[in-house]
């Protein structure tokens, strides 16, 4: 990352949205900017080899594995403004499990980029089906928009869902009933 570059364009901003850019609450501001986005966007730069490590497992376990209540943090991709909130995965095993921690650090990869929360939620739920070939993945993000919440409509306590299934959840109703209920109840 260019950090001279970026830091240049956040002075620009500053001082077109009538800001000065040089006093000294805001002198640092563009190099933190920089620095920020990289933090923000560190997904694209991850690769799913090196996140899952070898680590799925010969397993003949084939009952539903949940992760829920993952928290993520993601920038919208249309204003440049955080989601956030928590995402319930779940899969049923075809032979093959993956170590529990694996789960959140590919929720990471895709969050940590710009995005719509549509996409992110298809794309977790597509790396877990390619890579563990389950019988079944369902994925569900609920997330809140800072752009819905700070500017246009202006709803702060509005949470957007967001679903992919694939598999036995997609063909089996009372699968999906099932994780649904699941990840719904409060241990």
């Amino acid at each position: 990352m260019n950090y001279e570059i970026i830091e240049k364009h956040v002075k620009n901003l500053l001082d077109e949205i009538g800001e000065n850019s040089e006093r000294e609450g805001l002198k640092k501001t563009p190099h933190r900017v920089a620095k920020a986005y990289e933090f923000f966007t560190q997904g694209y730069k991850k690769d799913i080899k090196k996140i899952l490590n070898g680590a799925i497992f010969t397993e003949k376990y084939d009952e539903m594995v949940i992760v829920k209540d993952i928290d993520f943090y993601s920038m919208c991709e249309h204003h440049l403004l955080p989601f956030y909130g928590k995402i319930h995965i779940a899969y049923i095993p075809n032979g093959k499990i993956v170590g529990l921690s694996k789960i959140p650090r590919i929720v990471d990869m895709y969050a940590q980029r710009l995005q719509v929360q549509e996409r992110m939620t298809q794309e977790i739920a597509d790396t877990i089906e390619q890579h563990l070939n389950p019988r079944g993945v369902a994925v569900v993000a609920e997330g809140y928009h800072m752009c819905m919440m700070m500017r246009g409509v202006q709803k702060q306590n509005s949470i957007t869902t967001t679903s992919a299934m694939h598999g036995i959840f997609t063909e089996d109703a009372r699968t999906r009933s099932e994780f649904l209920n699941l990840i719904s109840k409060k241990i």
